[in-house]
């Protein structure tokens, strides 16, 4: 019995070294892009740890024994990430966006699913990258994408991928819509709100985007991104039964065969019922608000030391014009719902 515990102590310790070092390292490179980040809000940590991790990724760190720990922090940082979301929303606040606000949510998802997904195949890219481009703009970048990713079984440079489209997709309309809205709003502050809350994939964008506006922005433009989140599970969970019904073999052999939403997930869904019903102490929410945005902004660190981006710049146009035509859609789409629906 000894030499047996002796050997899964000497198992185990060896896979935490072979962690480490790169688990290391991206937390390094997440403390660096939180720290330009306070200097740099227009872009925000989590961009800047991918867009450091590709560069320190692709000319210094390619060692192969960085691998196994960027990849823990890569899978299992953005599923942490995605459980402590359930304690920083509710089911409450979709009250706050009005019964206009929430149909306007679940138009937009629905418009930008079909737009991401119809025209992901379009440019001739895979099932799985349609899908979570379209998670990931749909929902909340990301955290969407390393959601949806395995139970559609995706691989990983496609996560990889698709996570730093979104993200440079995400930038580039986080620094244009603040100003669009101005222009086109004014001082209405709910059709912002609604603006930049219904369109920016990441929290982070969301409140830097808001940010460029006025604090009462960035409190609105929350609501509706909150709303957005809340319903990732369905969208994990039809995405799951989409690729069931396409690949019943694939799934077949999997151990998750009958199971298609991650426990995350379902932990995620846990913790916002729990937070909509319970009165649960205020620390909790800022300690995990916190904690999450550390775990991605990690993860994303992660996933731009990954990234081979020679491979990512050989399919260049075809992503920057699936990035283009996504975002426009998104922006357009939105404006029109906007004045539709009177928000």
């Amino acid at each position: 019995m000894g030499s047996m515990n002796k050997l899964f102590s000497y198992d185990t310790w060896n896979k935490i070294r072979e962690v480490l070092p790169g688990l290391i390292l991206s937390v390094l490179v997440a403390i660096v892009a939180k720290i330009m980040g306070t200097y740099l809000p227009e872009l925000g940590g989590a961009t800047i740890a991918i867009l450091l991790g590709i560069v320190l990724g692709n000319v210094y760190f390619k060692q192969g024994f960085l691998a196994k720990g960027t990849k823990f922090s890569e899978s299992r940082l953005l599923e942490y990430s995605v459980v402590l979301l359930g304690f920083t929303v509710t089911f409450q606040t979709l009250g706050k966006v009005g019964i206009n606000g929430i149909f306007y949510i679940i138009l937009m998802m629905c418009t930008v699913i079909f737009t991401a997904y119809f025209v992901g195949k379009k440019l001739g890219f895979s099932e799985q990258m349609a899908l979570m481009m379209a998670g990931g703009n749909a929902v909340c970048g990301s955290s969407a994408i390393g959601a949806i990713a395995p139970v559609i079984h995706a691989k990983e440079d496609e996560k990889g991928q698709i996570i730093t489209l979104v993200n440079l997709q995400g930038t580039v309309m986080m620094l244009t819509l603040p100003f669009l809205g101005i222009a086109l709003f004014g001082s209405d502050l709910l059709s912002k709100s609604a603006l930049l809350g219904g369109t920016l994939q990441s929290v982070g964008q969301v409140v830097a985007g808001a940010s460029l506006i006025n604090a009462e922005t960035v409190q609105y433009a929350m609501l509706f991104k909150i709303t957005r989140i809340i319903f990732l599970v369905f969208v994990v969970y039809f995405f799951g039964r989409r690729i069931q019904k396409q690949s019943p073999k694939t799934v077949a052999n999997d151990k998750q065969k009958k199971f298609f939403v991650p426990w995350y997930v379902l932990a995620f869904l846990v913790f916002c019922i729990l937070n909509s019903f319970v009165d649960l102490p205020s620390f909790l929410d800022t300690a995990a608000h916190g904690i999450s945005t550390w775990f991605e902004t990690t993860a994303l660190a992660a996933i731009g030391l990954r990234l081979d981006f020679r491979r990512f710049i050989k399919e260049g146009p075809k992503f920057l014009i699936y990035g283009l035509s996504v975002g426009v859609v998104q922006t357009v789409a939105a404006l029109i719902f906007i004045t539709l629906l009177h928000i």
